[in-house]
């Protein structure tokens, strides 16, 4: 499926500015059709002379006229008349008689789509004639607000020049007010009313004006002062950014539009939506967040303490033995402490290994005492896993680098070459641990081995993480000069998120 950009490349909106236009018109465009009570679709021309359907909305408010889906479809020869005419004068078109031949009658209006003075695309607006409504005053503010747009976006002025955030965008039957050129509300929808009155405002809105109301109803002198700044740069002919307004009891998200159409009465649009619940959780989301991000803080702190302790107590050891193995303790615990120092300032429960993995290369040269130092570097990139991946895997590949270091290279030859190897093809990932070593004793089997070190990363592989673990001579060691030997860690599914 191509997507929107790409269709209206293939007409005569190819400039990035229309484009961009075009895009967000569409990201706009639901408030419109509910507002019209009428199905909206945009074409472009072709080179070939027909005109072609690159995006469809269907109003929320009443019935569709347009069932079926009619992006990708083509209008030629006389069905695209209106089209050719409102692209060539500039101006809205009504076709004259109804359309009978749909499931039901429609009238059909052509609006240009003017951008920087060029009409790069039109909109062609079908209303359902077959529903008949009682002229309330809700309808007739709807569709007389959605004349005054249609004319915005014919004039170029409409949608705004910032693209919306369609999903946090106030709906039409949220709650709706219109103002007047003064800022004056001279229509307030019933759910509109609804809202301010959980907002705290008892009065009628009808007559008042909306930015000192909204102000005086705010608990917070700041955001009223903010909302209140949002509404009146509407009246006064920008597109302000929505805003939140907090009460004692309710939060309301208020979104603010001039209605400027040309040769109309000037005013502005005021759509708001009882948002109290959206932010509660969020604010228990943001709380949530910030407690798990202390505890892995506070989880990295005490786990550095206990491989200092551990470090002390190496250090008093007389035996290698002993001291050796606390050295090794010492080393698992810093990497699973580097994890979680990753995850305390993450804002979510993932980690980057990449990130991860180049701070435990260095430690390993500072706890190798076994051996003569080897080079370490990083191939390929890990990315970002779960945490309940990357902590196992940290520690499974730690202790791989670590074997690698003290047993691959003989006391007394040169230093050799360690690399650390990551592929990953979506969910799955292969892990290389390879050197430029002496290469593995006769007859070894790592399923096998009673090393501790293997017995952890057998156990952490098969166990934790569902993968598989073998051993052999690489292909293409490293370095040149000895066999070497690599270890490979399959790992199915280890960037999936876990349940």
């Amino acid at each position: 499926m191509s997507t929107l950009s790409e269709r209206l490349g293939r007409g005569s909106a190819t400039a990035p500015s229309q484009v961009d236009h075009a895009r967000r018109l569409v990201a706009d465009w639901q408030l419109l059709a509910d507002l019209a009570f009428a199905d909206l679709t945009l074409w472009v021309p072709l080179r070939t002379g027909a005109w072609w359907c690159v995006a469809q909305v269907r109003p929320l408010t009443a019935p569709t006229s347009q069932p079926e889906d009619l992006v990708g479809s083509e209008a030629d020869g006389a069905d695209a008349d209106p089209f050719r005419l409102a692209h060539r004068e500039g101006r809205p078109v009504t076709e004259g008689d109804p359309d009978w031949s749909g499931r039901a009658p429609r009238r059909r209006e052509i609006i240009p789509v003017r951008h920087d003075g060029v009409v790069v695309a039109v909109l062609a607006k079908d209303t359902n004639l077959a529903v008949t409504r009682s002229p309330s005053t809700l309808e007739l503010t709807y569709l007389d607000i959605a004349a005054d747009l249609c004319l915005m976006v014919s004039a170029g002025t409409f949608p705004p020049e910032k693209l919306l955030d369609a999903e946090m965008s106030p709906r039409v039957g949220d709650g709706l007010v219109r103002l007047d050129a003064a800022g004056r509300a001279v229509y307030a929808s019933p759910n509109a009313l609804s809202a301010y009155r959980r907002l705290g405002v008892t009065g009628d809105l009808a007559g008042a004006d909306l930015a000192k109301v909204t102000r005086a109803a705010s608990s917070d002198r700041v955001a009223g002062e903010a909302v209140a700044a949002t509404i009146a740069a509407a009246v006064a002919g920008r597109f302000p950014d929505p805003t939140d307004v907090e009460g004692r009891t309710a939060t309301l998200l208020v979104r603010a539009l001039p209605l400027q159409a040309p040769g109309a009465e000037e005013g502005a649009l005021v759509l708001v939506r009882d948002v109290t619940d959206l932010r509660s959780r969020d604010r228990a989301l943001l709380t949530k967040d910030a407690t798990i991000r202390e505890i892995h803080h506070r989880v990295k702190n005490n786990l550095q303490t206990v491989a200092a302790l551990l470090r002390l107590q190496a250090r008093r050891m007389t035996e290698p033995a002993a001291r050796a193995a606390l050295e090794e303790s010492v080393r698992r615990v810093a990497s699973i402490a580097v994890v979680h120092e990753t995850l305390a300032g993450s804002r979510e429960d993932v980690v980057d290994v990449d990130d991860v993995f180049d701070q435990v290369l260095p430690m390993l040269g500072d706890l190798t005492s076994i051996g003569p130092a080897a080079r370490t570097r990083r191939v390929g990139r890990f990315g970002e896993l779960p945490a309940a991946t990357a902590t196992p895997l940290v520690m499974a590949v730690t202790e791989l680098l670590q074997n690698a270091a003290e047993h691959a290279f003989p006391p007394d030859g040169p230093p050799g070459a360690i690399e650390l190897v990551a592929e990953r093809d979506g969910e799955d990932l292969v892990v290389r641990v390879r050197d430029d070593g002496r290469g593995l004793p006769e007859g070894f089997d790592p399923a096998s081995s009673d090393g501790l070190g293997l017995q952890i990363v057998r156990t952490l592989v098969t166990s934790e993480l569902g993968g598989a673990l073998h051993a052999a001579t690489p292909a293409e060691p490293p370095g040149p000069g000895r066999p070497g030997t690599e270890v490979v860690l399959e790992l199915p599914g280890a960037g999936r998120p876990r349940r």
